[in-house]
């Protein structure tokens, strides 16, 4: 399982340890994932996703899953959650 975000695409990155005698050593920074189930209104319909906690605030902001995916590049998100995206499209095309 990889540690990138479904939604927001963000992944882990790199950096430098610096002790106190100022030797660098490398590391790297994760991002803070949780397995989360968000409810999609239109398909009424659960999901669950691995989600970092940055990408449930703005999901949270955004006014929801459906809202966050339809403002969501296609380029970010991942596999999973552009099948939601398009399924949520079709549900809306037929409404």
């Amino acid at each position: 399982m990889s540690r990138v975000c479904e939604l927001t695409g963000k992944g882990p990155m790199s950096g430098n340890n610096i002790s106190h005698a100022n030797n660098k050593t490398r590391r790297r920074f994760l991002p803070n994932l949780n397995d989360v189930t968000l409810i999609s209104d239109v398909l009424n319909q659960s999901f669950k996703l691995r989600v970092s906690a940055a990408g449930l605030r703005t999901v949270d902001h955004r006014g929801g899953l459906d809202a966050f995916l339809m403002k969501a590049s296609d380029a970010e998100l991942s596999s999973n959650a552009l099948k939601i995206k398009k399924a949520i499209l079709k549900a809306q095309a037929a409404a």
